[in-house]
């Protein structure tokens, strides 16, 4: 009998392509801050924003992880430079996220990715492993997952073992019976290798491996189940 029990996986640019999500997501928050806080454009500009989400980090240290608290404090930060009350600008930032994540969680399955769900649900757990903040549940996905982790919820992000080694705690695991899978080299190869799981790289941009080494590599999603049956093989 196999000793692998658990597929840990990344979402974010494995799933799914994140740049054409979050302007998607954007584009839907500008939508709505000119419907409803019109004066908050003239503040929501790139030198704006840059210079916002540097003072936000460096106030919050320990929040920046927090991808959802980052860009709620932001938005309440454009909200107060629009004249607001603080407590409408609290109001108006949760508001105008809540419209952002609708579309952050509006996700496109790259090809290949709903079948793999599929195969290796049936096999194994699946716990979600995110530095995001998509939502399983919100992206329609959660039957095909027993879980999932975000650096929120940590309080680190990958590679950190912590991220890593939370799901193999829960589920009282030693790391040789988990696979991530995943599709960045330091991120998700180099912390789940560097923790004793097995790894698979979604190398799907034709990228070049640079001292790092999984233990499988796919260029495309309907080659993982085999990748995870190689594995669990020896």
């Amino acid at each position: 009998m196999s000793r692998v029990k658990l597929i840990t996986l990344d979402l974010d640019n494995t799933l799914w392509d994140v740049d054409s999500i979050i302007i998607n997501a954007e584009n839907m928050l500008k939508t709505w801050l000119s419907e409803q806080v019109p004066d908050s454009l003239a503040h929501y500009q790139p030198d704006n924003l840059n210079r916002l989400r540097q003072d936000v980090a460096t106030r919050h240290a320990d929040k920046t992880h927090d991808l959802s608290f980052m860009r709620t404090q932001i938005l309440f930060e454009i909200m107060r430079q629009t004249g607001l009350s603080e407590g409408e600008a609290r109001r108006q930032a949760q508001a105008g996220f809540d419209v952002f994540f609708e579309g952050r969680n509006q996700v496109k399955l790259f090809d290949g990715a709903l079948e793999m769900l599929r195969s290796l649900s049936s096999k194994f757990d699946i716990i979600a492993l995110t530095n995001g903040n998509a939502n399983i549940n919100r992206t329609g996905l959660a039957d095909f997952f027993s879980g999932a982790y975000s650096a929120a919820d940590v309080g680190n992000k990958k590679p950190h073992p912590a991220m890593f080694e939370a799901p193999l705690s829960a589920l009282q695991l030693q790391p040789d019976q988990a696979i991530h899978i995943g599709d960045h080299l330091v991120d998700d190869i180099q912390g789940a290798t560097d923790v004793g799981m097995h790894s698979i790289w979604v190398n799907l941009v034709g990228a070049q491996p640079v001292d790092v080494t999984p233990s499988r590599e796919v260029t495309h999603l309907g080659a993982v189940d085999e990748a995870v049956q190689q594995i669990v093989s020896g």
